[in-house]
């Protein structure tokens, strides 16, 4: 098996979960809160996919599904276009809302399939390429898609937790 199949089938597990996280879910359990502190099913897949968009499109020298897609229109946050969530106070999270889990997956899927497309456009010595200088050691496409799916796979991981206890009346 080539890397960038086992990368590319990392991508389609991190699909599964977020569809199982969001699918069914009506509005005020995607935007819930736990606390006043505490991310929304929302928020968690919305960031998941903003840092997947960002850092594949740097990566590929691609532009942002977020832009080209019109996404950032359709979700109309009241955040800069740029934002993905990384740093975000409470009050930003909370600003992070839906309708519907329709747009968080539309969104969702189009990044996936524009990262499904260029990881399997790269060949093995791709990997090797440096993408960002500003660490010690220089970060290497291959390190930089495995950043990708640890932290999205953890984002979606969170996002089923809380489903879970929503589901089961444990959050508000």
């Amino acid at each position: 098996m080539k890397a960038t199949d086992v990368i590319s089938d990392g991508f389609g597990r991190i699909a599964e979960a977020v569809h199982e996280a969001v699918d069914g879910l009506p509005a005020d359990r995607l935007n819930a809160r736990t606390d006043p502190g505490a991310n929304s099913i929302t928020w968690l897949i919305w960031h998941l996919t903003r840092i997947q968009d960002d850092h594949i499109a740097d990566a590929g020298g691609l532009e942002q599904v977020w832009r080209s897609g019109g996404w950032a229109g359709r979700f109309a946050l009241p955040l800069p276009a740029e934002a993905t969530g990384y740093g975000h106070s409470a009050r930003e999270v909370a600003a992070v809302r839906v309708d519907s889990g329709e747009l968080l997956l539309g969104y969702f899927d189009a990044v996936h399939e524009q990262t499904l497309g260029f990881v399997r456009s790269l060949a093995a010595a791709d990997l090797d390429r440096v993408v960002d200088e500003r660490w010690d050691p220089p970060v290497t496409l291959g390190v930089r898609l495995v950043s990708v799916l640890a932290d999205d796979l953890q984002h979606a991981g969170q996002a089923a937790f809380l489903r879970g206890a929503l589901e089961r009346g444990q959050g508000s």
